[in-house]
């Protein structure tokens, strides 16, 4: 989920009254499990002070309504296992660790940061996340299939895009060991594929609609399954025509959210990717 801000003294201030308002909309609207303090989320500009207390006011809203996800990772292992024993004594149900950003590391390196991270909270379940457009260097797939030998490692949030090398991992991975879309326009090509579902983004517009789709593929009615994907293809594209969450945030503020804009560097919506959005949301009734 996004994180709100507000405007206070020149600046922008999680605005966490409204996180707690649309942590309850997204766990009553099709969403099985929530990502708090993800890449959605702008966890880069996010304070861990902030990280934390969004983690503890969204945990007291929605209780045990959904699963809840903390977005505890970091390039640095250490703040990593920190923020996992943090989300530990939350009570959250696991954490997305994402590929380490920006210092590079070696496979091997990659494998003992998760390894670690892992072995912290040993009765907590962890999401590896692939992003290699963003952190800069791509996990193998011989390195997911290594740490998916770990026993609390049991998902992937896979969004390299490399089909190749989804196919690789889940040939050389257990049926119980969960992949994940990090793409909402590859959600259903990857089922095929084996699958479990998406971690998403679209779901902030049409959650019910994607768990629908979701179900509809898993209980055999692909045809079904692939009209719904068909039908909102242009939302899962048009929400990444500039950086995410810049266009959600924008298509948020259209249905009334008060979300406020991106922190820095992110910018807000151009005045035509904001049109853009407001076409298309009239076009699909979500406004």
């Amino acid at each position: 989920m996004i994180t709100p801000f507000k405007t206070h003294r020149g600046g922008a201030e999680v605005d966490y009254a409204v996180a707690e308002q649309l942590a309850a909309y997204l766990a009553g609207h099709g969403s099985d499990a929530l990502v708090v303090g993800g890449t959605t989320g702008e966890s880069p500009t996010l304070k861990w002070s902030e990280q934390y207390e969004l983690f503890n006011v969204v945990r007291q809203t929605v209780g045990d309504k959904v699963k809840l996800i903390a977005g505890a990772g970091s390039n640095s292992t250490e703040e990593a296992i920190e923020a996992t024993h943090r989300a530990k004594k939350l009570q959250f149900d696991g954490t997305l660790q994402v590929v380490p950003y920006y210092n590079k590391p070696p496979q091997e390196g990659i494998y003992q940061h998760f390894k670690h991270i892992a072995e912290c909270e040993p009765d907590l379940p962890v999401m590896l996340y692939n992003i290699p457009g963003r952190s800069g260097i791509n996990m193998s797939a011989e390195i997911t299939a290594r740490l998916a030998q770990v026993a609390n490692v049991v998902a992937v949030k896979e969004a390299s895009g490399d089909l190749d090398l989804f196919t690789e991992i889940r040939r050389n991975t257990d049926a119980d060991f969960h992949m994940y879309s990090g793409d909402d326009a590859l959600t259903l090509p990857l089922m095929s594929l084996g699958a479990t579902g998406v971690v998403s983004v679209a779901s902030h517009f049409v959650g019910p609609e994607l768990q629908r789709m979701v179900k509809l593929f898993l209980d055999g009615h692909v045809a079904d399954a692939t009209a719904l994907h068909l039908s909102y293809s242009r939302l899962f594209a048009d929400l990444f025509c500039m950086a995410n969450p810049i266009p959600t945030k924008a298509g948020l503020r259209l249905q009334g959210w008060a979300v406020g804009p991106p922190r820095l560097p992110l910018t807000d919506a151009t005045p035509e990717v904001e049109a853009k959005i407001a076409a298309l949301f009239r076009d699909l009734g979500l406004v």
